[in-house]
């Protein structure tokens, strides 16, 4: 969801299924030349050119195949374990980890990157209404931010799925179906995705709606800065830090991976300081290598609160399905 990547901001994405692309330019590459296959979510979208001083390296051609969002994807690389036509999958991440997990599908796997789905607040609109902003999810069934929120669907969306959790890790088992009762009393707007939350619900400077909060990213402040048109050098959003949903997004071999030492050497690429500072301003995440240099912009404006809240990756497959349905009864 993921993850759950912000370079959408300017771009509806596709729900197409897989479609590969490849980083070589030459198109009458032989039988011979080695190569190996990334599987990944339709929002991967590295940096231009990221590749190719892997293949300069190794001679080894990347190419890159997508096959619709984290849940999507990872049901696929279910289906083909141990039999996969892809060699490293990219952008498992915790709220799906334990099915990959359970299902066997990786022979190894590592966190690549981190990033939080919050609540994105337009600030704007508060100010000129000269009402506080909200800053707890407490805040958010109060009369006064009644019909202002508008959210994802955790059945179809990750980031939805993301806020969810983040309901159920503040109010715990006993409490989260009644808070989600009191949203819905409050005028919440639930809708499929993050590109209609964003580009269409929401009021701020990449959307057209009247709703001033939505669940977001943690990095949509600093897309905002990058993508404005005209320019500007303040973020018209910010985010309610005490929102926020911990994500990690994980790459691995595929088990039975047709090209297992390509493989290796693509996820070493990948962790590698290169392709971890390229991160920020192309999937607008956060590097695990800690010997990667923030962008300016990336540093001064991307959320990354001290206390995120988490669910283990393990309590979230157990109950993931029933807490969905219960969802549906509570917030529907």
């Amino acid at each position: 969801m993921r993850r759950r990547t912000l370079v959408a901001l300017m771009t509806l994405i596709s729900t197409a299924t897989f479609t590969a692309c490849s980083t070589s330019s030459d198109d009458s590459d032989t039988a011979e030349q080695r190569s190996v296959t990334l599987l990944a979510y339709d929002a991967f979208t590295p940096q231009e050119g990221i590749f190719e001083s892997f293949t300069a390296e190794t001679g080894i051609d990347v190419n890159i195949v997508t096959g619709g969002d984290t849940g999507t994807l990872v049901s696929k690389a279910i289906l083909t374990a141990g039999n996969p036509e892809a060699d490293v999958l990219w952008g498992v991440d915790n709220t799906f980890l334990a099915r990959v997990q359970d299902a066997d599908v990786l022979d190894s796997y590592e966190a690549v990157d981190t990033g939080d789905v919050c609540i994105n607040v337009h600030d704007a609109h508060f100010n000129n209404a000269g009402i506080s902003k909200p800053f707890a999810l407490a805040d958010l069934v109060k009369p006064e931010y009644k019909d202002m929120l508008v959210v994802q669907d955790p059945r179809t969306s990750s980031p939805g799925l993301a806020f969810l959790l983040a309901t159920i890790a503040t109010y715990g088992n006993d409490g989260w179906r009644n808070y989600w009762s009191q949203l819905r009393s409050n005028g919440v707007k639930i809708v499929n995705d993050w590109t209609t939350a964003y580009t269409v619900e929401f009021s701020g400077s990449s959307g057209n709606g009247s709703r001033p909060l939505v669940v977001s990213y943690g990095s949509s402040p600093p897309a905002e800065v990058l993508y404005s048109d005209p320019p500007v050098s303040e973020p018209p959003t910010s985010v309610m830090e005490s929102s926020c949903f911990r994500q990690i997004e994980y790459v691995g071999r595929l088990r039975g991976a047709p090209h297992p030492e390509e493989a290796d050497l693509l996820v070493e690429f990948l962790l590698g300081k290169t392709f971890q500072e390229s991160m920020p301003l192309s999937l607008f995440v956060f590097p695990v290598n800690d010997s990667a240099v923030l962008p300016e912009v990336f540093e001064k404006f991307a959320a990354k609160p001290e206390n995120p809240l988490t669910i283990e990756a393990d309590e979230i497959a157990a109950n993931r399905e029933e807490w969905i349905e219960q969802w549906a009864d509570s917030a529907l």
